[in-house]
């Protein structure tokens, strides 16, 4: 049975937020706190008239929990499974995502040191590099399993390749970012190769290099998630989101793909927070922009 008003009430909730965020973003605060409050503000109203207007849709026109459960179900389901979500996040993000992302990124960053030291490693592997990073983690990840078994370490693995090559090469456009004159400023002062590493290229590559890390942020849960769907122990969200779906627990399912947003958002803004701090000379930081 329908509910028209469930629909109309959230209309009107979206059409006040919206002009709410509308007036937030062409005021001008002069105060610093509540300049950062109203930033802030602006998508989490957004977000919020987004849960509303589909609540609003699903409550409206009765739309089946099969196909899309309320956000009030959603809620419901993931605070009365606190326990299995946390057992699947440990399992997934704080064994697998982590420990491949640091050492991906890792490798790819002490690769790419190496390769701007040799033209013919930058000539015979980056070619690879960009050959092996379009692979589809859904042709790596049941190899990983064959390799390294069920556990977080396959996962491990598929991340490690999914974020390897996106930090070599942004790494190695970063180190090449310098101008010539800036160079050959430091070659008058009698700079070796590793003082202009470190006191000028380097620098110069953070920018590069924080956002290959955005991106493998986004790219190591995905992959974790991906490669637990080919075989995994009976606990971490790619294997609750396929085993949930088989049972038609789409309330669970979405309970995961909650958890997993929550988490991938966190650790993309983490990351941001660390490219301000690092970063903070550079113009984009300098201009309120991460």
């Amino acid at each position: 049975m329908t509910h028209p008003g469930w629909f109309f009430g959230a209309i009107l909730f979206w059409l006040a937020a919206w002009a709410f965020n509308e007036w937030l973003v062409r005021r001008k605060f002069f105060s610093p706190a509540i300049k950062r409050i109203s930033r802030m503000a602006v998508p989490l109203l957004f977000g919020l008239a987004i849960l509303a207007l589909w609540e609003g849709v699903v409550r409206g026109f009765a739309v089946p929990p099969i196909l899309l459960p309320a956000p009030s179900a959603i809620l419901a389901r993931l605070l009365t499974s606190l326990p299995i979500l946390w057992a699947d996040f440990r399992q997934t993000f704080l064994k697998s995502v982590l420990t491949g992302y640091v050492l991906g990124c890792g490798l790819g960053f002490v690769v790419a040191i190496l390769i701007d030291r040799s033209p013919f490693l930058q000539r015979g592997l980056l070619p690879i590099g960009n050959f092996v990073s379009a692979l589809p983690v859904v042709g790596i990840a049941p190899i990983m399993v064959m390799w390294f078994g069920f556990d977080w370490q396959s996962k491990v693995a598929v991340v490690v390749i999914m974020t390897f090559f996106p930090m070599l090469v942004n790494t190695v456009q970063g180190l090449a970012a310098s101008s010539h004159m800036e160079r050959d400023l430091m070659r008058t002062y009698a700079a070796g190769w590793w003082p202009t590493l470190i006191k000028l290229r380097l620098p110069a590559a953070w920018p590069f290099i924080f956002n290959a890390l955005k991106i493998n942020s986004t790219l190591a849960l995905i992959g974790a998630i991906v490669a637990e769907f080919f075989g995994t122990p009976i606990v971490g969200m790619g294997f609750r989101i396929s085993a949930e779906m088989g049972r038609s627990n789409v309330d669970m399912v979405w309970a995961e793909i909650a958890v997993a947003a929550l988490a991938g958002s966190g650790f993309y803004g983490l990351v941001a927070l660390a490219e301000r701090a690092v970063t903070f000379w550079h113009p984009s930081v300098r201009g309120g922009r991460t």
